[in-house]
């Protein structure tokens, strides 16, 4: 239960992997700063939804009526994720201040000035009975930001330490990266972050299309193959790589027809046979590790902390460890924090900051042209205000 000491909040996110939402009840200490972690729950989304989503990836016909039945069936699936971590904490409703919720992002243009995470609030706050914190991204993209990464404050809370500078990198569809110099703790002056670029999309997407299932168990499939390194340099030859942050991509930008175009590419300017998919597989590995790391290898941390469900890719995960031998790697395991809890208690802290009327970005990671406090609120009753 809250208390004038501690309050409990809870995060939802579903992100660029577009496979499930990760629901996670965190206790918030006033007095220490400190987060606990209570509980972690994972919704898998049907293959429905899954196609559904993917279809909002790009325009259509019937779009905007089918953006509005998604939102509505999100809030029911993040109401299901928020009530299992509830129960499985032995919790009621009625403890919990806030709940933060993502969203699902369906476009992400900050040069434009917009993004859109897909969620029907007011939905979500009557099922649960619980006010909620949403559309956390726009306040940034108004001041000039990317709206993204929101993660690295929340990083720096949890995971900065004095001695040592740290980088906490998170693996979902979109990788991105938190550098966490050495500093007193609490400080989130120095902290930088970026998009790294694709994280677990393009392995999954490739691999569900050429083996029928939606990822690559354990990386096993592209530990097999053999990846192609004028492909690899052709890849790393896109513009997004070579741009200085603050940046930040997402699922518009490293797709299928991404691919695809390099792939084109790759076969006429060599006159060869197409490579093998499982070579492919094998190269978007290659990719995924290699921008990591060289976004590591500028930071030059001691520590290296991974998160988010590329954790258990092995293949991917020893492939970024050879490039980085200079860095110890690990995953958040090692520091007490369950990494598939880490983005969606990013939420829950990223709530507790609304509620508390706290800024949530940090204009040197997304560069916006000041703090800002982020979030919409959906409070039907007037609770947060009480």
């Amino acid at each position: 239960m809250s208390s004038p000491d501690s309050r409990l909040f809870i995060g939802l996110m579903s992100g660029t992997s577009v496979d499930a939402i990760d629901a996670v009840l965190v206790r918030l200490h006033a007095s220490t700063q400190r987060l606990e972690t209570l509980s972690c729950v994972s919704v898998p989304f049907s293959s429905d939804m899954r196609q559904s989503i993917q279809t909002l990836q790009a325009p259509s016909a019937g779009e905007l009526e089918l953006a509005a039945r998604v939102a509505l069936k999100l809030a029911h699936l993040y109401a299901e994720g928020a009530q299992r971590a509830i129960d499985r904490a032995g919790f009621t409703a009625r403890d919990i201040t806030a709940i933060g919720a993502h969203g699902q992002t369906v476009r992400h243009h900050p040069a434009e000035g917009f993004t859109l995470q897909l969620l029907n609030a007011a939905q979500l706050a009557e099922t649960t009975g619980i006010p909620v914190v949403y559309d956390l991204r726009p306040a940034d993209i108004a001041a000039g930001g990317q709206g993204a990464p929101l993660v690295p404050a929340f990083h720096a809370h949890v995971f900065a330490d004095q001695s040592e500078c740290r980088a906490v990198v998170n693996i979902g569809g979109i990788a991105n990266i938190s550098v966490l110099p050495a500093a007193v703790p609490n400080s989130t002056s120095q902290v930088l972050g970026h998009d790294t670029g694709p994280g677990n999309t393009l392995l999954d997407q490739w691999h569900e299309r050429h083996q029928g299932e939606r990822f690559d168990a354990k990386g096993a499939w592209a530990a097999g193959g053999t990846a192609d390194p004028g492909l690899l340099a052709a890849m790393l030859a896109d513009e997004y790589f070579h741009r200085p942050p603050p940046k930040s991509t997402g699922r518009d930008d490293f797709n299928l027809e991404w691919l695809d175009r390099h792939l084109r590419a790759h076969t006429s300017a060599r006159d060869s046979p197409p490579l093998s998919a499982r070579d492919v597989q094998a190269t978007l590995s290659e990719l995924t590790a290699t921008t990591i790391a060289l976004a590591c290898e500028e930071a030059a941390p001691a520590q290296v902390f991974l998160c988010g469900g590329g954790v258990y890719n092995a293949d991917l995960i020893r492939r970024i460890a050879q490039r980085l031998p200079q860095c110890r790697v690990a995953s958040t395991e090692a520091a007490g924090v369950d990494p598939m809890a880490v983005e969606a208690a990013a939420f829950a802290w990223l709530a507790a900051r609304r509620v508390d009327a706290l800024p949530g970005n940090l204009p040197a990671v997304t560069g916006a042209s000041g703090s800002r406090v982020l979030g919409s609120v959906a409070d039907p009753w007037g609770r947060l205000r009480a």
